[in-house]
């Protein structure tokens, strides 16, 4: 039952697995790991990150109830002596060097970095990519969900607070937050921090994934010094870092889900399909090795 057979070249009956026993189905071929085609994956990336913008700033800007959330969240931060967000953003303002990198730290590698790291995984770890770009999709998703339900004004524009809007005081450019370009981006989408989120799935997938040592530190030390960043220049409090870390754990949960394995423990190359499963004839090796088993087999 479950098998069926066929004739070999040699005339021989050689069992076929059936489409019911195989225990592949259409989920299986779809967890199993395959080559990216690269016109997908940039049709995908470009898609999904408009998606998400739009989603993102079509949230409605409810600015009296992120300003009560932002209160919220400081007055909790104080409770548990951790309200350092004003010290730092004083601190490195006052160094305008480091304060005007940090501004182009914020605005430019949130993006740089991450594509870097999905084209790194698409080049030497195809076998890893789609698990990996899955876990990335799916924090960026759920983050959404937080967006919507709990609007949270950035330190920088709570009342009665003296956080310095680091953009606007030194003029530089970039900040979808800050300056002419704040009226294109939701100014009330600070919970949870996809800089964190983002910044420590590169992080996560460097150090887990790099073979050189130097790299890995690099991996380790991105996300910590994008969590300097967020809260040196009064985008975010050091609580929506943990909404992006709780992020970040839904999407390799979705991942190790859905594929089975953490993206590391999966096969760093993609195998080719052999000729025999694509319908085609078997390879001239393996038909060789057919015939001489067939000859010992028969006593010839």
């Amino acid at each position: 039952m479950g098998e069926s057979t066929v004739k070999s070249l040699e005339g021989r009956t050689a069992a076929a697995p059936s489409p019911i026993s195989d225990g592949g189905g259409v989920r299986a071929r779809l967890r199993a790991p395959r080559r990216p085609r690269i016109w997908f994956e940039i049709l995908l990336i470009g898609v999904s990150y408009w998606t998400y913008s739009l989603i993102r700033n079509a949230v409605p800007e409810q600015k009296a109830q992120a300003l009560k959330n932002a209160d919220w969240i400081w007055d909790v931060e104080k409770s548990l002596g951790l309200a350092f967000e004003q010290t730092v953003n004083h601190a490195v303002n006052s160094v305008t060097w480091l304060i005007v990198s940090m501004n182009y730290y914020y605005a430019t590698l949130h993006f740089v970095v991450t594509i870097g790291v999905l084209v790194w995984l698409y080049r030497w770890q195809p076998g890893r990519y789609a698990a990996s770009r899955t876990v990335l999709f799916a924090t960026t998703g759920v983050a959404l969900v937080g967006y919507y339900l709990y609007p949270l004004a950035p330190p920088r524009l709570m009342n009665g607070q003296s956080f310095v809007d680091t953009v606007l005081v030194h003029h530089t450019w970039g900040s979808m937050a800050s300056g002419n370009l704040k009226h294109m981006s939701n100014q009330y989408a600070a919970m949870p921090s996809m800089h964190i989120g983002w910044s420590l799935w590169c992080g996560l997938t460097i150090f887990a994934l790099a073979s050189a040592p130097w790299a890995r530190i690099l991996g380790l030390l991105y996300p910590a010094a994008t969590l300097v960043v967020i809260v040196a220049t009064a985008n975010h409090f050091w609580l929506d870092a943990v909404g992006g870390m709780i992020c970040l754990a839904f999407g390799f949960a979705v991942s190790y889900f859905w594929y089975g394995a953490l993206p590391q423990r999966l096969p760093k190359l993609v195998e080719t399909a052999a000729p025999v499963a694509q319908g085609g004839p078997p390879p001239e090796a393996e038909t060789d090795r057919a015939r001489a088993s067939s000859k010992v087999s028969s006593g010839t």
